[in-house]
């Protein structure tokens, strides 16, 4: 579905109830949120949202563990499939899309199911995201060329030199962040920290966040195997598949960008694999980082379906 087919029939945000939910069920990759979040939707009625910013492109349903077509079937998705592997799109977009979408879903729905694990995707939808300008392509080829042939060193002093206060508070081996921040200094000629003004923004719905979460060594164990049956499944034909299109940023992800070593002869198959576990137990623990910093999520064990289930009717029809 086109992201704004929808967009000329919607009431404003304004006039939605508080009296509608917007439920979110979240965790780290792995911890076994797709099948569950089919049997919520179905409960209360309502489509899935996805919250993947890797699920929204199309021809990576391997190794972004997209629904399956018997799956969306089952349940009406959105932002699954729905972009090319070389557009731009972005956690604000998100939050745009998402709300003109929810805008018009609740005049027939009380409870809208969202579902995923991208953190400021997550954030844009619930908290807002600051409207930082759209990034010039150019900029963004240059700074990548730059960071592909000498690292990320002399993209750290640029920052340094023009965002002194958001250098000292980023994570400096967090590429993304630092390049960035450094597009929008170059973009604007202002600090990238001065137009951050981290508010939180009102909605016109209530959230309620259901959180998914395992010990440690289970989790690991599954996203082991998760990879294994992936390779099975035939991660290597659909990375060989994308494999021109790898200096996009849609393909800047765990499970390709692996692969792709291999293709270029860099690393035995075996080894190829084992950094996709590894990085995806690595990236897994970033999310849950990030997520217990927020008092809002209800946690549960993904076992404690009961549970879950009544927490959802309790909270979801109020």
């Amino acid at each position: 579905m086109d992201s704004m087919d929808w967009e000329e029939e919607i009431p404003t945000m304004t006039t939605i109830s508080k009296q509608r939910n917007l439920i979110i069920l979240l965790g780290p990759t792995g911890v076994g949120k797709t099948e569950l979040s089919l049997r919520i939707a179905e409960k209360l009625g309502s489509p899935i949202l996805s919250c993947d910013s890797r699920q929204l492109y199309k021809n990576l349903t391997i190794g972004t563990a997209a629904p399956s077509g018997e799956q969306l079937q089952r349940v009406t998705h959105y932002f699954v499939g729905t972009l090319e592997l070389t557009d731009y799109y972005s956690a604000s977009m998100y939050e745009e899309e998402t709300l003109h979408l929810l805008a018009s879903l609740f005049n027939d729905h009380t409870n809208i199911l969202m579902t995923g694990g991208s953190m400021m995707y997550i954030d844009a939808v619930c908290k807002g995201i600051d409207e930082l300008p759209t990034i010039d392509e150019q900029f963004r080829k240059d700074l990548l060329e730059l960071y592909n042939e000498k690292g990320l060193e002399p993209i750290r002093e640029q920052l340094k030199l023009l965002d002194p206060e958001f250098y000292n508070v980023v994570d400096l081996k967090n590429h993304k962040r630092v390049i960035h921040a450094l597009e929008v200094c170059l973009m604007t000629g202002k600090p990238y920290s001065s137009l951050r003004t981290n508010t939180k923004k009102e909605r016109p719905f209530n959230i309620i966040k259901i959180g998914l979460k395992r010990d440690r060594e289970e989790l690991y164990e599954r996203i082991n195997l998760r990879v294994e049956q992936m390779m099975k499944d035939g991660l290597l034909e659909e990375a060989r598949k994308v494999y021109p299109y790898k200096e996009f940023n849609s393909l800047n992800t765990v499970g390709y960008k692996e692969l792709f070593n291999y293709f270029d002869g860099n690393w035995e198959l075996k080894f190829a694999v084992e950094k996709i576990k590894q990085n995806t137990r690595i990236y897994s623990r970033k999310q849950m980082t990030w997520f217990k910093k927020d008092e809002e999520i209800h946690w549960f064990h993904p076992n404690q379906e009961k549970e879950i289930m009544d927490f959802v009717v309790t909270y979801g029809y109020e």
